[in-house]
């Protein structure tokens, strides 16, 4: 297979086995908690688990994949996570569904940078923005998927189901890897460079990562204690994940659109700026409002449209040679941030007895961003000033 559009779809569709299983702990939270008698922190605690092993993997993940190849590197990768997801499904001893949560997110962390290179192989110098916006885009299809199909399954078979589907999933990935094929004009892997960053790049690397990890944070707890949250006000579990779900499938429609604008205005960071204020006022409306569906909706149209902005920053100050250091530093950020903010979350849930804190908290880490785009800013015009001179 050549065409790059038809490896951006199988790209895409094993990347969407990521969120997919992610969210199998939060589609189906209410019944985690009857089943193993743990509460609200317990689960955020379960859900920050997946991106634990992003701490320590993200920098040596691009050395892995050189090491292994493309192929098996996903391979191995979704072998970890079918095995994750198996023995969640096959115990009733919460200690193991943690240790199977952690092999899941080592696969998924692996499975991340590796797919991420092998889109931007196809794309580099072409369509590039278009491609990865649509690639970005497979994370929110795949949440959404999973709160639509999840509490179904959970409802009627128990949490073991769901576990066992998120299973199912990833080996359908490893079947669309096998048809993967590498552009014509890749390169042959070289050895790792021997090029460091800059301190001022290192800097504007760090507070790139902060940015991504922290919108990450907020946007995650819509769909990781939002479905607690529409229980608590008596919905049923399969129309809180319904609910919920809206924001996810219309994220698929904002993030490419929000690439688009940010191309067309030549305003990037303006717009980054603009939707994520709107999205943390809309983050700490909602537990305040009856107006749920509208809300929702509001944050699926609004939610998307930094995420081109943001993912364009580290290109801004890296150089080829230390494309690789760098991109582990944001992607090390980003997880250690992912992995903090459910588990802090789930304990203010538990202290104050609703999940609503939750929505706060992510309304807080979304309002940090703006601040941090602006110092990005200050350090790029610092560098570029000494570089000048």
């Amino acid at each position: 297979m050549r065409n790059r559009w038809a490896i951006l779809a199988i790209l895409f569709v094993v990347r969407l086995t990521i969120a997919f299983q992610f969210q199998s702990v939060a589609a189906v939270a209410p019944l985690l908690e009857k089943t193993f008698g743990v509460g609200l922190a317990d689960i955020g605690l379960l859900i920050g688990l997946y991106f634990t092993p992003g701490v320590v993997l993200a920098l040596p993940g691009g050395a892995i994949g050189r090491t292994l190849g493309d192929k098996p590197t996903t391979i191995v990768a979704l072998l970890l996570m079918t095995a994750g997801s198996l023995v969640m499904a096959t115990t009733d001893i919460w200690g193991w569904q943690m240790a199977g949560r952690l092999a899941s997110g080592a696969g998924g962390v692996l499975l991340t940078v590796q797919l991420t290179k092998m889109g931007a192989d196809w794309f580099a110098g072409k369509e590039i923005a278009t491609a990865m916006a649509i690639f970005v885009s497979s994370w929110p299809t795949g949440v959404a998927i999973s709160l639509l199909v999840l509490p179904a399954i959970g409802t009627a078979h128990g949490a073991g189901a769901v576990f066992l589907a998120a299973a199912a999933l990833t080996v359908i990935g490893i079947v669309l890897i096998a048809f993967y094929q590498p552009p014509p004009a890749a390169s042959a892997a070289t050895t790792a460079s021997a090029a460091r960053l800059d301190p001022l790049a290192a800097l504007a690397v760090i507070a790139a990562g902060l940015i991504w990890g922290l919108y990450n944070v907020g946007f995650a707890m819509i769909f990781s204690f939002g479905p607690s949250l529409l229980t608590e006000r008596g919905w049923s579990i399969a129309a809180a994940g319904s609910a919920i779900s809206l924001v996810l499938w219309l994220s698929v429609i904002s993030v490419p659109s929000g690439g688009f604008l940010a191309d067309r205005t030549a305003r990037p960071l303006a717009l980054a700026v603009t939707a994520s204020l709107a999205v943390a006022l809309l983050l700490a409306w909602l537990p305040r409002s009856d107006s749920v569906i509208a809300i929702l909706v509001l944050i699926g149209l609004i939610s998307g449209h930094p995420a081109g902005p943001i993912m364009s920053l580290p290109a801004r100050v890296l150089a080829p040679e230390t494309r690789a250091i760098g991109m582990g530093v944001f992607y090390t950020l980003f997880y250690a941030a992912m992995m903090l903010g459910p588990a802090v979350a789930g304990r203010l849930a538990k202290s104050t007895g609703s999940a609503a804190v939750a929505l706060d908290l992510g309304a807080l880490a979304v309002l940090a961003c703006p601040p941090l785009l602006w110092l990005f800013e200050r350090i790029v015009s610092v560098r570029n000033r000494r570089s000048q001179s």
